[in-house]
């Protein structure tokens, strides 16, 4: 990636000096199609720009940013400059700038394999070709010149020509006229939320309408896409339900007509992200059209996707951040509102679960690694933005942000909302101009809350204290707060507190029931500093069970005093409640990774409660919990029993699952995860071959392929049977399937070939790239991974230094040797970090990372290994 960073400081110098009034694309993607890759050069298209723009200093000196492989034309002013002189493969310098501008650039950029910038995709079923963009944060130079920072926001004036036959949609409406396609201007927006997709998509169409608070109606036309061979599994109307339903409840809350006039929503092949909020034009990785069964914790996600995406439209689109240190302005505010959307206004009303027990899960992890930092991050270039769309950003900024709406109240956060929309529509914002909204509306003091939540890392650590008077009841609660060594701010928490207890009494003397675990007190309270008493509950009824952050208002780790702990080991199962139950898994997961309780005592608990989960998406999270906690957190000597345990446990809750119901299938694709035993491998080779059968379990296409991956890595399935699924499954998944599964077999010589398609060779689309990585990787091949440790050290320099940023990201988190679980690897970890001191920040960010997450495994496991015996 030489050459293709942009530092805060030289982007804060341009748009210092630079305002742009328009752009001008002209995309000519004809070359698309037909021809073959020779493999001499990357395939291009022509790609001409004109963009018009003022300088404040008339003669100054600046660079507009464009990287591709060739540029024939470079024009200034009408004057003709030496692209050879003026162009470097990634800047194109501009010296004496006048006061009005206009550059004129004729290029020859690449199709793209990395999904960066003009993505081309070849779909192996039928042949054709499909193509679309993504930017963020900065590939919108690799598709035409510009000046590529979120604050020199400009219109829009896209035009493409394409292969004959080929639809092509864009941010604006678009017209194919005399073969070519003319996009409407759009509204000033930034660079990286353009968009174009381009190909012989299926296309369906809705429109939504409302009338407005003054009387108007509003008419918005909506599209959804995909590629023809999924179109047989694309349900657009649930798409277009959830579109509406969204569209509804920001129109409500928001007070601000959507900006952008069409929504189409494009989903698209080799995505690397979940979704793109380009305004207009929506894209998502087509992996949310379903081809097999799958639980309503799907719809779920991809619903909230949906909604994260157009909250995006007001916060992130209508109203962008000056530079990548506010990115939470709108990441932390579409995760909250996508999921405050879900709840109130779709079907999926249990989303505050999702969100507690899943996605904060991603936060918690996050904020325990060295790397941490300040929801407001201190984003010193490009390479520092890519790598902060992390769970700080997004879902611990949303709970921060969940914790706000409970301090300073619904109605005047909304409120808050609704004047920075009106006060910067079509600007770019800091910190302070939110802050300023809200202390307006809430009337309390955003300062002192934004430095200890928005400007300081860590997470603290809750823990309830309980003391009980003569006769049993409470005599006084606390809630004790603290903070790691590394982190020590101690924070104002608003929470609720709640008491639990089984229902019915057991006996004379007021003994425990051996009914439900039901809440029967609750109180909030504002905690600050490092004891808190919470005077309302003081004469209760003595508690079964406290939990600490009850309704999940704050951002915390949970704690429990012994008590609750004891009553969760032996009464999980009884909590009716699913968010209190979904927030007390996460606690007890957190005390697994803080090396508190043994792995072995977490998988116990799963095996004897998941069972009795109703939500789907907490029960799936527990499955991937327990392998996690299985894979690397249990002593190396109880591995295998923990895996024959979790196995059975899988099995027996398969047989015992109602025929054909969602808890059916999650447990069927958990014993895919789990099953090392020659009887667990010869009944899902027996459920591919229909010699097997379950009631009611329906082993469709993706199902096959979960169960084909355990037996290639067990050495059961070979390639000839992983060609005889492909031909089965001659698709883009089957493909994807198929790569992941080969390089998951037991061999020497199998790894080999994997490591050398990803790390010595860049022929692998992004796609297959992470199909390799995902197979290479078995926890039960760690003796065939372990030469590949000092290999891995070795080539990721090399690797970042030649790939795209979104490989080198694959290549370094990917194969990091985790599963070498021992202190020699982390020395070796440590041993690179010293030596390479000048190497690139946010590589040696990912290694720290790492190597932090393997120090706190072999903590895990030594935790787990205290109790052997």
């Amino acid at each position: 990636m030489p050459g293709e960073n942009l530092s805060r400081d030289e982007a804060r110098e341009r748009a210092a000096l630079l305002s742009v009034e328009e752009y001008e694309v002209s995309l000519d993607l004809r070359s698309a199609v037909g021809g073959t890759d020779t493999g001499t050069g990357p395939r291009t298209f022509r790609s001409v720009t004109t963009i018009r723009f003022r300088s404040s200093e008339p003669g100054a000196t600046s660079f507009a940013d464009l990287v591709a492989p060739a540029v024939t034309a470079v024009s200034l002013n009408g004057r003709d400059l030496d692209p050879g002189a003026v162009f470097d493969g990634t800047r194109i310098l501009l010296e004496d700038l006048a006061e009005d501008n206009e550059l004129v650039v004729d290029a020859q950029c690449a199709y793209s394999r990395t999904g960066e910038g003009m993505h081309r995709f070849v779909d192996p079923e039928d042949g054709e070709v499909y193509l679309y963009t993504q930017y963020e944060p900065a590939d919108a130079r690799r598709v035409f010149a510009n000046f590529e920072q979120p604050d020199l926001k400009a219109p829009f004036r896209f035009e493409v020509r394409a292969p004959e036959g080929w639809v092509v949609w864009s941010n604006g409406v678009g017209e194919l006229t005399d073969g070519v396609w003319r996009f409407a201007e759009t509204k000033p927006i930034s660079t990286y939320i353009t968009a174009v997709v381009a190909g012989p998509y299926h296309y369906v169409t809705d429109t939504y309408e409302r009338v407005l608070d003054d009387g108007t109606r509003l008419e918005i036309p909506l599209g959804a896409l995909c590629r023809k061979g999924l179109a047989r599994y694309f349900d657009a109307d649930d798409v277009f339900l959830v579109t509406k339903q969204g569209l509804d409840f920001f129109h409500e809350h928001f007070d601000y007509p959507y900006p952008f006039g069409k929504y189409d929503q494009a989903f698209v092949p080799e995505y690397n992200l979940g979704a793109m909020e380009n305004p207009g034009c929506v894209t998502f990785r087509e992996e949310y059209i379903f081809r097999g069964n799958v639980t309503q914790a799907s719809y779920e996600r991809r619903a909230n996707v949906i909604l994260h995406e157009m909250a995006h439209m007001w916060f992130g689109d209508l109203v962008t951040m000056v530079w990548w240190d506010n990115l939470w302005l709108k990441e932390s505010f579409a995760d909250f509102m996508g999921a405050f959307s879900l709840v109130e206004a779709t079907r999926f009303t249990n989303g505050w679960v999702t969100f507690a027990n899943n996605r904060k899960a991603w936060a918690y992890r996050a904020d325990q690694l060295p790397s941490t930092h300040p929801v407001t991050a201190d984003i010193r270039d490009l390479e520092d933005a890519k790598l902060n769309f992390d769970g700080i950003t997004y879902a611990k900024g949303a709970a921060v942000l969940k914790q706000l709406v409970a301090y300073a109240g619904r109605d005047a956060f909304l409120e808050g909302a609704r004047r920075y929309f009106k006060r910067h529509a079509y600007g770019n914002t800091r910190l302070g101009d939110l802050l300023a909204a809200l202390e307006e509306t809430s009337g309390r003091d955003m300062t002192a809350w934004s430095r200890s939540w928005l400007q300081t890392a860590g997470v603290n650590s809750l823990t309830p204290q309980v003391l009980l008077d003569e006769e049993g009841r409470v005599a006084e609660l606390a809630v004790l707060q603290e903070a790691a060594e590394s982190h020590p701010e101690l924070r104002p928490h608003r929470v609720a507190v709640g008491l639990y207890r089984r229902e019915g009494a057991d006996g004379p003397d007021g003994a425990a029931g051996s009914g439900p675990l039901v809440r029967y007190a609750r109180a909030e309270v504002d905690v600050d500093g490092p004891r808190t008493v919470v005077g309302e509950l003081a004469g209760a009824d003595a508690p079964e069970l406290v939990l600490v952050n009850d309704d999940d208002l704050t951002y915390c780790k949970i704690r429990f005093d012994e008590g609750s702990l004891d009553t969760l080991r032996a009464h999980l199962g009884d909590l009716t409640d699913p968010l209190a139950r979904a927030l007390c898994w996460s606690a007890l997961w957190n005390l697994t990774r803080d090396a508190l309780m043994p792995a072995r005592d977490f998988v116990d608990l799963v095996l004897r409660f998941a069972g009795r989960e109703s939500d789907i998406g907490v029960l799936q999270t527990l499955h991937a919990w327990a392998n996690s906690a299985l894979t690397f957190y249990a002593a190396p000597g109880w591995r295998e029993t923990g895996g024959r345990l979790l196995a059975e446990g899988a099995l027996r809750e398969l047989r015992s699952a109602a025929p054909g119901s969602q808890h059916q299938l999650t447990w069927a694709r958990f014993l895919a995860a789990v099953a090392t035993g020659e009887g667990d491998l010869r009944l899902l080779s027996g459920l591919l071959a229909g010699t097997e059968k379950i009631d009611g379990l329906e082993v469709d296409q993706e199902l096959r392929w979960a169960f084909l991956e355990p037996l290639a890595a067990h050495g059961v399935a070979d390639e000839d049977a992983l060609a005889a699924e492909l031909a089965r499954d001659d698709t883009a998944s089957g493909k994807r399937h198929q790569v992941r599964c080969l390089a998951a077999r037991p061999s020497a010589a199998v790894k080999a070939q994997a490591w050398a398609a990803v790390v010595e060779s860049d022929a692998l689309s992004n796609a297959l790239v992470e199909a390799t990585i995902s197979g290479f990787a078995q926890p039960s091949h760690r003796e065939l991974s372990a030469p590949y440790t000092s290999k891995y050290f070795d080539v990721i320099e090399r690797v970042w230094e030649e790939r795209s940023i979104q490989i080198g990201m694959d290549v370094v988190r990917g194969l990091f040797p985790s599963l070498q679980d021992s202190s020699g690897t982390v020395a070796a970890a440590d041993a690179w970090l010293a030596s390479h001191g000048e190497a690139a920040p946010a590589l040696r960010r990912l290694v720290l990372e790492a190597r932090d997450d393997l120090a706190r495994a072999l903590r895990g496991q030594a935790c787990d290994g205290g109790v052997a015996g």
